[in-house]
């Protein structure tokens, strides 16, 4: 019983429930060999940004102006057995920001996001790599970086 890839093949008369099963079960297997396996790491770091040409409407943020600034991390990763242990990555990646509140002058969140990724990029490469960068939890960005 031939089946093209990703199509269900329903048991028939000839085939015992067992002998069913199994198929179903390699079939299933097979799926899970194809998964794109991703680890995430989140952390969040006090910032003040401004945006110099903010539009009519949202002048208030042509000024220095606060946020926690909160950031999640998805990374591919090669194997199930902790190819990148995500506690020393989120350490890692919190390193980069340490000496108190960051300093972002005119940068956005799909800046800090692309800086980042351009880190992360340089020491670990040929990998799928999603960031999301937001402000208070409230409003942000997602940039993904497909391994092509």
């Amino acid at each position: 019983m031939e089946a093209l890839e990703g199509e269900l093949v329903v048991s028939t008369n000839d085939e015992r429930y067992y002998e069913y099963m199994l198929r179903r079960s390699r079939e299933e297997d097979l799926k899970m060999r194809k998964s794109k396996d991703m680890i995430w790491v989140t952390f969040a770091k006090e910032g003040i940004h401004c945006y110099p040409d903010a539009p009519e409407g949202v002048e208030f943020l042509k000024h220095p102006h606060r946020h926690m600034f909160h950031f999640r991390v998805e990374l591919e990763v090669k194997h199930d057995n902790r190819d990148v242990e995500f506690i020393l990555f989120k350490r890692e990646l919190e390193a980069l920001y340490d000496g108190g509140t960051m300093q972002l002058d005119y940068k956005s969140c799909e800046m800090m996001a692309r800086e980042l990724a351009e880190y992360i990029m340089d020491n670990y490469p040929n990998r799928d790599l999603a960031i999301e960068v937001s402000e208070d939890l409230e409003n942000g960005c997602r940039l993904t970086f497909p391994n092509l």
